[in-house]
């Protein structure tokens, strides 16, 4: 009894600490999505978001015991989801409500010189994994994959854009997922990594005026 009260006492304090740390990062992110494009204070503020997700999510741990390490199918995995979302692309740039929106995001590409916007999508992109699919999951309890894509989601909505939120809904369930799966979070780290770079790459063009 005194081992699972002090068991229960642990998880509730990082738990407490995985909450500070979520405020923290979101209040980063939505104050750097805040800055104007292509601004010292834009770049700032996001690698001071990804320094937020990747020092607490470190610092709490992932509960993982000989997590699997694949490396090929967590690529291929966020190439096709590429595909799928260019495809979705495609439809979006037709309908006023999301082109907008997701012209939005994609301004940080486009007014933006290629090398930083390419360092803070992939520092950003892997710290998320190691906090969301790291830290969060590993405390979320019964539910590790819907808690955690919900936490994302909400940090997310900092960024006040429509299309980030519902990426990071399907994204963060399939991220989730894999971390579920493999017990760790290099199959959703490659996953993020991989969609990200191609969607940075390809899909601003889709949407330039």
């Amino acid at each position: 009894m005194t081992r699972r009260l002090a068991s229960a006492r642990t998880l509730a304090a990082r738990r407490r600490r995985v909450a500070a740390i979520a405020v923290a990062g979101t209040g980063l992110l939505g104050a750097s999505f805040a800055a104007e494009p292509d601004s010292a204070e834009f770049y700032r503020l996001t690698l001071a978001t990804a320094a937020t997700w990747t020092l607490g999510g470190s610092a709490l741990g992932t509960d993982t015991d000989k997590p699997e390490r694949p490396v090929l199918a967590p690529v291929l995995i966020g190439a096709g989801t590429f595909v799928v979302f260019y495809g979705c692309a495609l439809i979006a740039r037709r309908i006023p409500f999301l082109r907008k929106a997701i012209a939005g995001v994609l301004q940080y590409a486009e007014r933006g010189p290629t090398p930083p916007v390419l360092l803070i999508t992939l520092a950003n992109g892997a710290a998320e994994e190691i906090f969301f699919r790291g830290a969060v999951y590993s405390v979320a309890g019964r539910h590790p994959v819907l808690v955690s894509t919900g936490i994302y989601a909400c940090s997310t909505a900092a960024t006040r854009n429509p299309a980030l939120v519902l990426a990071s809904v399907l994204m963060g369930t399939l991220f989730g997922v894999q971390r579920r799966a493999t017990g760790g979070i290099q199959a959703p780290l490659l996953t993020h990594l991989t969609w990200s770079i191609l969607i940075l790459h390809y899909l601003p063009r889709l949407f330039r005026s």
